[in-house]
């Protein structure tokens, strides 16, 4: 593969991360594939939002001017499917984690159904102790694993909607839409304890991340193609599929030539708000809107040429 000096990918790849694979080594895999098809190793990288090593499903993948949005997949809502096992919590929450008290009570459906309206809307969770949050300083894992006591302060956060999929007094599959900060391991430990009983998460899968869903995330066989010759193109979705659920404002060249420049743009007749501006179908900038003015707040340098 022949590219020109400098040429670097921008746009999204949409990984569907399989158990037992950290965040951190999908990204590294990314960019092991790239170096292999001849992209060098000055491409950036990032991913937007972390999933469990024991979790599997959309981890959304940033490539050269798409890092720039990464921080807005932090932020977006995401949808999992996973289910709770009755009986038993772990210190992690999960199956990686030891057991560390049991109950030999199991919830009835009647009982069940009654608790899981508390568990809709804005709702209120502590964090694992075995999370990434920063606890004086050190990851509350890091805190976890040395055997110290690791406080966390409640959280407030949104689940959308929960969908019961299957039900037994043993365990039970759902579907979350959750906001930002939610943690589905607190999730399943508050559902199972206000049921009377412990739980614990056996299955974790996300399904959707922000606008990226598992229908246009591929797997790790095929990102590896990538390293062995296939086109970069079947895998790599455009910039903009990540600015979906905001609108676009077209630009003439002069517009867009000020934008560029980081000038305001003043007496535009739009509402106020979040947009994203593009000259033809090039993203120039992500911009908020006030007053009919539009000051950028992420510049993208790309090409008016199709890359």
């Amino acid at each position: 593969m022949t590219l020109p000096p400098g040429f670097s990918p921008n746009g999204w790849i949409i990984l569907d991360k399989p158990h037992g694979l950290g965040s951190t080594q999908a990204v590294a895999a990314v960019k092991r594939n790239l170096r292999e098809a001849g992209y060098g190793k000055k491409v950036k990288v990032g991913h937007g939002g972390t999933l469990d090593p024991l979790a599997s499903g959309v981890l959304p993948i940033a490539l050269g001017e798409a890092t720039k949005l990464a921080g807005r997949m932090l932020d977006a809502s995401k949808i999992y499917q996973f289910t709770v096992a009755f009986g038993a919590e772990t210190d992690t929450l999960d199956l990686e984690g030891k057991v560390i008290a049991e109950s030999d009570a199991r919830p009835e459906r009647a009982a069940f159904d009654a608790v899981l309206p508390r568990f809709t809307g804005p709702i209120e969770q502590v964090p694992p102790a075995y999370s990434a949050l920063m606890v004086g300083g050190e990851r509350a894992y890091d805190l976890a694993r040395k055997g110290e006591a690791v406080e966390l302060k409640s959280r407030a956060v949104t689940i959308h909607e929960l969908e019961v999929l299957a039900f037994s007094p043993e365990a039970a599959t759902f579907v979350a839409h959750v906001s930002k900060g939610t943690y589905i391991r607190s999730l399943a430990r508050d559902i199972a304890r206000a049921l009377g009983t412990l739980g614990h998460v056996t299955y974790l899968h996300r399904i959707k991340a922000g606008p990226f869903g598992i229908d246009r995330a591929i797997s790790l066989d095929k990102l590896n193609e990538v390293g062995k010759g296939a086109r970069l193109e079947n895998v790599l979705l455009p910039l903009e599929a990540g600015l979906v659920d905001i609108p676009a404002l077209d630009l003439g060249p002069e517009q867009a030539r000020a934008v560029r420049q980081g000038r305001v743009l003043a007496g535009l007749p739009f509402d106020d708000g979040l947009y994203w501006v593009r000259a033809g179908t090039v993203p120039v900038a992500l911009v908020e809107l006030s007053g009919g003015s539009l000051i950028v707040a992420r510049g993208f340098n790309l090409s008016d040429v199709a890359e």
